[in-house]
């Protein structure tokens, strides 16, 4: 069985799919691994790292993927970068479907098995291959750190001869993974800490982090979360009362980073322009949605604007991809953990049980077709005559949810829905049509 690792071609991706320590471990399953040059080089592995773990080094992705059993990546590649893989080859990535069915339609063509790793099931079994929560938690630690970076005062409250220095006030919009990473950095680092977020359970785990819980907390608010961990719709008159309270706060803070993604749609907007306007100058807001649209009205992917009255509104991508090595290390543990149960330990070779409940929920195409029910609909339904001129590639989804068994929601994360009217999706610029963290 032979495993390919290609390189991202991606300007944004700095990650890689496999490490030398993941390596090791496939090539005691009885694969032989073979990586394209340089394809660890932004996250600091080296080819030598890679062939001292038992890898050939292929010149090129061509080499690499020629006659491949399996393709691991970080984001969905094109159809034509997998020309010469066996016929049903398995490739695991982060494919980004939604709004995106004809590069699926494209993978299918090309007769590979291709597993969107954003869709591992909600269950305590994949918890090990859980790629949005490993991603997410340092998107949320990597949103404080650039907060801290921006924010022109210091952080910590500090006692000096020269007086006092008032501790920084950090709200963070949106308490899944990433949200409570983000607490957690920014208590840390001496802020005063608020969060929210629409479901109820989230408050427990805000206060066991030593922040302070912020929403309006109403009957409505009780019921306000799905069995599986989800935000539900939340009423217009219960939108209103937490949008008043949010921009009552907001006006206050001195960094804000929002989290808030919901599967399959443009994230919602949390900060109006209006509350931009209340905050004072040299204020950060961190945006970790702008991959989807955004949940600041001023954000701007892959940009820093700053409004008229001093406030930074970041929109950085791929943010997990600024920590490159821990990203890349913890992805790839994520790909070894989904893919040992799909090799037979006695034949060294591929036995994917199709029945098992995590390749249902994963696989999206397999011989020639889209087989997974959720975008055969979506398939169906779109309309071949509209022209589609987004980029080629993906970006890892932000933000799952939380849960005390496990830490990752099948697709993107619930997420606050009460602050503002939602907005149409807008553009995200090269690698930014997604995560994708």
């Amino acid at each position: 069985m032979r495993i390919a690792v290609q390189a991202e071609n991606d300007a944004i991706e700095s990650r890689v799919a496999a490490t030398p320590e993941t390596v090791k471990s496939l090539a005691a399953l009885g694969a032989e691994v073979t990586v394209e040059t340089r394809a660890g080089r932004n996250s600091a592995i080296l080819d030598e790292a890679y062939a001292a773990a038992g890898a050939t080094i292929a010149p090129d992705a061509a080499a690499a993927v020629k006659d491949a059993d399996v393709v691991l990546r970080v984001r969905r590649p094109a159809a034509a970068e997998l020309a010469g893989v066996k016929p049903g080859a398995v490739v695991l990535a982060i494919l980004d479907p939604y709004d995106h069915i004809d590069a699926l339609q494209s993978l299918a063509g090309a007769g590979v098995s291709a597993f969107a790793m954003e869709l591992i099931p909600r269950i305590t079994r994949a918890q090990t291959m859980d790629v949005l929560s490993s991603q997410a938690n340092l998107a949320g630690y990597r949103a404080v750190i650039d907060a801290a970076s921006a924010y022109e005062r210091a952080i910590p409250m500090m006692m000096t001869a020269a007086g006092s220095v008032q501790p920084a006030r950090i709200f963070i919009m949106g308490v899944g993974v990433a949200g409570l990473q983000a607490i957690a950095t920014a208590r840390r680092i001496g802020g005063v800490v608020t969060a929210t977020d629409v479901r109820p359970a989230t408050k427990e785990q805000v206060l066991s982090l030593g922040a302070k819980f912020i929403a309006v907390e109403d009957d409505e608010f009780a019921a306000a979360e799905t069995a599986a961990g989800y935000a539900k719709p939340m009423s217009p008159e219960y939108q209103a009362k937490q949008a008043a309270l949010t921009a009552s706060h907001i006006a206050k803070q001195d960094i804000v980073v929002t989290t808030a993604l919901i599967p399959g749609r443009a994230a919602p907007i949390l900060i109006t322009a209006e509350m931009v306007r209340s905050m004072q100058p040299g204020s950060i807001i961190i945006d970790l949605a702008v991959e989807r649209g955004g949940n600041c009205e001023l954000s701007r992917p892959g940009e820093t604007v700053v409004t008229d009255n001093g406030v930074k509104i970041i929109g950085n991508l791929n943010v997990a991809g600024r920590v490159p090595a821990t990203a890349s290390a913890l992805y790839a543990r994520n790909l070894l953990a989904f893919l040992k149960p799909l090799i037979d330990p006695e034949t060294k070779n591929l036995a994917i049980n199709w029945d098992d409940e995590i390749v249902k929920a994963t696989v999206l195409t397999r011989e020639g077709a889209l087989t997974h029910p959720n975008f055969q609909a979506t398939a169906t339904a779109q309309a071949p005559e509209m022209p589609d001129d987004r980029p080629e590639s993906s970006a890892p989804t932000i933000e799952p949810a939380a849960q005390p068994e496990a830490e990752a929601a099948p697709d993107a994360s619930p997420a606050p829905t009460g602050a503002a009217k939602p907005r149409q999706r807008t553009r995200s610029g090269k690698g930014a049509n997604q995560t994708g963290p």
